[in-house]
């Protein structure tokens, strides 16, 4: 009963869950969308703005009918059953209820404009606080497909700071198999700032994430 859900079943090219992983970070994008129009005010801290994000939007039973969203849960701060990573966002699908590790994973952090191409600024902590722990298995990838949200909470050229990363990725995170740098995708309408990276993870294991960029930083206060 479980074959169809099962991706250690299919051969040849590692089964992307593109599609329905797109579907859902659509809707997410969409939510973003909403916060700006609402002009919600946010504190510098990743896990308020998450919580935000989750709690008044993607929990939202109102906006959740309103743009299609009802077929996804999403839970926060979550403890994995068959790794130690405890996530920022897992998304629950109807797959989730017949197999229990068929769900997807949504990494959070912040990025602002100090030290962009340094080891110590938030571009190199999105590496090693977010891609690495794929990578590593920290977190889990069942669908062989998850996603990040860079949360950009100071004035920043985005598209710019994404090859920062990209530079760093390549230079000074040798340990990171990447077989494409985060590259520009175009499956969002009306929304500029989203990417994919393609990894292998520490068992040659090929891996997709997924990168949205949310610019904040005129909701951010003070």
């Amino acid at each position: 009963m479980f074959g169809s859900l099962d991706a250690s079943n299919f051969s040849g090219s590692v089964p992307f869950y593109d599609n329905e992983f797109e579907k859902i970070l659509s809707k997410i994008s969409t939510c973003y969308q909403l916060m700006k129009t609402d002009k919600v005010v946010l504190e510098n801290d990743e896990n308020k703005i998450r919580d935000i994000l989750l709690l008044n939007y993607l929990k939202n039973n109102e906006i959740r009918r309103k743009i299609d969203l009802i077929q996804w849960h999403f839970e926060r701060e979550v403890q994995e059953d068959h790794s130690i990573g405890r996530t920022d966002i897992k998304v629950i699908s109807p797959n989730t209820f017949e197999k229990q590790e068929a769900y997807y994973i949504l990494e959070c952090k912040r990025l602002d404009n100090t030290n962009t191409n340094g080891t110590t600024g938030l571009n190199a902590k999105y590496i090693e606080n977010g891609i690495d722990r794929f990578i590593t298995k920290y977190y889990s990838s069942y669908y062989r497909v998850n996603g990040m949200i860079g949360f950009v909470v100071e004035d920043l050229k985005i598209h710019e700071n994404v090859k920062s990363i990209n530079t760093l990725l390549t230079t000074s995170f040798p340990s990171i198999a990447t077989k494409q740098e985060i590259t520009k995708d175009s499956f969002i309408d009306d929304f500029e700032y989203h990417y994919n990276s393609i990894h292998a993870d520490k068992d040659n294991e090929e891996l997709k994430i997924y990168h949205l960029m949310f610019d904040l930083s005129e909701n951010i206060q003070g």
